[in-house]
């Protein structure tokens, strides 16, 4: 297992919708658990495959107590509740801005060799689910800010001095969403 690098908004992987995973083998169990270690070594709560440049429908989790991944994720939302608090992203380093999600949702999906998964969840988790299953769609969270929020998060953003190096990978500890 190892610590992949993470790329970095504004990189087109991270808008490019990711490719379905058919094959179930051991280079995937390899991908989640290095998404894994990578997750943990950023502090993140979730992390998406594009976001280490893998076109691959799959996340890894690690908040609300629990951790796991999931491959092929569709989610549904359960009631109305919706939740707003900061969201941040492991490919937009230490930006965070007010993101509203659903508060529970249901979110159905494959393990590493294909057998059926269920993830009901709450909070932190739904949040999570919502995020990574957007990476999926190349779908960034900023794209889900009301618009006076996502113009005061892109001025921070055009203001990071990561932003103009494309080469640039994420720097230990920024921690977040991924």
């Amino acid at each position: 297992m190892s610590v992949l690098p993470v790329r970095i908004y504004p990189d087109p992987v991270l808008r490019t919708p990711a490719d379905e995973v058919t094959v179930f083998d051991a280079d995937l169990a390899r991908l989640v658990d290095d998404m894994i270690d990578t997750m943990h070594h950023h502090n993140g709560a979730g992390l998406a495959a594009p976001q280490v440049g893998v076109s691959k429908r799959v996340f890894v989790y690690g908040c609300g107590g629990r951790e796991g991944h999931l491959i092929n994720p569709v989610w549904r939302a359960v009631g109305d509740e919706m939740q707003t608090a900061a969201e941040g992203c492991l490919s937009i380093p230490e930006v965070r801005g007010d993101c509203t999600r659903h508060m529970h949702v249901v979110a159905e999906g494959v393990d590493v060799t294909g057998a059926p998964v269920t993830i009901e969840a709450t909070e932190i988790l739904a949040r999570c689910i919502q995020h990574e299953s957007d990476h999926l769609d190349g779908v960034l969270y900023l794209s889900r800010l009301a618009p006076e929020e996502r113009k005061a998060v892109m001025r921070v953003i055009r203001s990071s001095p990561w932003f103009t190096d494309p080469a640039a990978t994420l720097a230990a500890g920024a921690g977040g969403l991924a």
